[in-house]
């Protein structure tokens, strides 16, 4: 049967109305061990202070990882992502965390929201080449179809090397819309047999998440950072309750949930976790 891997991002970008989102690293541990019991088997965090503010002070990050490796083996997924004044060097320090074993690599620029989200080819280069020497798997995020061709290009240059993994992301304001037809165009350049998952920004509902996993998506992705709702006008209560509508969505459609050994065998990781 096929499988679906499930990813968690739990922690939003800001406050989100009606919800109350886990910030210190008592409570993002306490919903990620419960996300992965739920069925979650990866988790994005960025590098944030206890305020939630995007930082490059390791300190709250470890302290996170250290309560979450003590209730579970659930892949840890850094970022390099996030609009902010980090500097080059600060916006990858996640990775010099040893526990992380795969990182976002997003693959160019896009307007987004107001800003620009700066992503040039060198600071692709640098990133990719921290995340090689630390042993990490880069996600490769695609807000663009140019993108995809970054890979390819960076790919023959020898900066990224096999097996890619890659992210379509939709619906940040400023870059392509969410729409099933998005999905079904940015999936159709990719290389044949590509494992690759889906995030939707500012869900409202599960149904492009279903486009994606019937389109032959990895994994899907479900958590604050993205959206609290499920349904429209109906936010989850946490995140956990996002990760169980996932996994009734994969179970609906006949298929089954992946295993976090079954997702480190997907994403081409080392079968047990650092500790």
């Amino acid at each position: 049967m096929r499988k679906i891997a499930i990813a968690v991002a739990p922690v939003p970008a800001a406050p989100i109305a009606g919800v109350v989102a886990p910030l210190t690293p008592e409570e993002i541990a306490r919903e990620v061990v419960a996300a992965d019991r739920a069925g979650a088997s990866l988790v994005h965090l960025h590098v944030r202070d206890r305020a939630g503010a995007l930082t490059e002070d390791l300190s709250t990050f470890s302290r996170t990882l250290d309560l979450i490796r003590a209730g579970s083996d659930i892949i840890i997924q850094g970022s390099t992502g996030g609009l902010s004044t980090l500097t080059l060097e600060q916006r990858c320090v996640a990775v010099d965390e040893p526990r992380v074993e795969v990182a976002s690599l997003n693959m160019g620029s896009v307007n987004m929201d107001d800003e620009a989200y700066v992503n040039t080819l060198p600071d692709i280069r640098y990133w990719a080449g921290r995340m090689r020497a630390r042993g990490v798997r880069p996600e490769l995020e695609i807000f663009d179809a140019g993108m995809v061709q970054n890979v390819a290009l960076l790919a023959e240059e020898g900066c990224l090397e096999p097996p890619y993994v890659y992210g379509l992301c939709l619906g940040f304001r400023g870059t392509l819309p969410a729409r099933a037809r998005t999905v079904a165009m940015l999936a159709a350049q990719l290389p044949p047999g590509a494992a690759w998952g889906f995030v939707h920004h500012g869900m409202q509902d599960l149904s492009l998440l279903a486009t994606a996993i019937g389109l032959g998506a990895s994994f899907i992705r479900v958590g604050f950072e993205d959206s609290a709702y499920y349904a429209p006008a109906r936010p989850a209560a946490s995140n956990v309750a996002l990760v169980e509508r996932a996994v009734d969505l994969i179970h609906a459609m006949g298929l089954a949930v992946a295993t976090t050994p079954e997702a480190r065998e997907m994403l081409g990781l080392a079968l047990a976790p650092a500790t």
